[in-house]
C-alpha cells in the first residue's frame, strides 16, 4: 500500500513539475498554480481509477502499463476535458507539450525506476 502512495505523490509531482514550469514559461507567478494544477491532477485521478479498473487484479502504480499509460493519457485527455469546462484554453500547440511533457514525466519515472530495480538485480 506504501508503493500505492509513493507512485501516486510521485505522479502529483511530475504534474506539479509540468504546471509550474509551464506558468514560468509563460512569465505567470505561482498564485495561479491550483486553478492551473486541478484539471490535471483531476485527471490524473481519473486516470488512475480508470486503469485500476480495468487491470482485473490488483495495479502494480510502479509500472509502465497500464499503470504509467493510465496516469499519463488521464492527466492530459481528462485534464483538456475539464479545461475547456472551465474555460480555460486547450490550443492544439498546449495538447501536443502536455502530451510530451507529461509523458516524458509519468513514464520517465517509472521507466528509471525499472532501469534501477534491473541494474540492482544484475550479478
Amino acid at each position: 500500500m506504501r508503493s500505492a502512495w509513493l507512485a501516486v505523490a510521485l505522479d502529483v509531482a511530475c504534474v506539479l513539475v509540468f504546471v509550474i514550469l509551464g506558468r514560468a514559461s509563460h512569465g505567470e507567478g505561482l498564485t495561479g498554480v491550483a486553478s492551473t494544477a486541478w484539471p490535471f491532477l483531476a485527471g490524473l485521478a481519473g486516470g488512475w481509477l480508470a486503469t485500476a479498473g480495468l487491470a482485473g487484479r490488483p495495479l502494480q502504480p510502479f509500472r509502465l502499463w497500464p499503470a504509467g499509460v493510465g496516469a499519463w493519457l488521464g492527466a492530459v485527455a481528462l485534464g483538456m476535458l475539464l479545461r475547456v469546462m472551465s474555460g480555460q484554453g486547450t490550443a492544439p500547440a498546449f495538447i501536443g507539450v502536455a502530451l510530451a511533457f507529461l509523458g516524458l514525466l509519468l513514464l520517465g519515472w517509472r521507466l528509471l525506476g525499472r532501469l534501477a530495480r534491473l541494474e540492482r538485480l544484475r550479478p
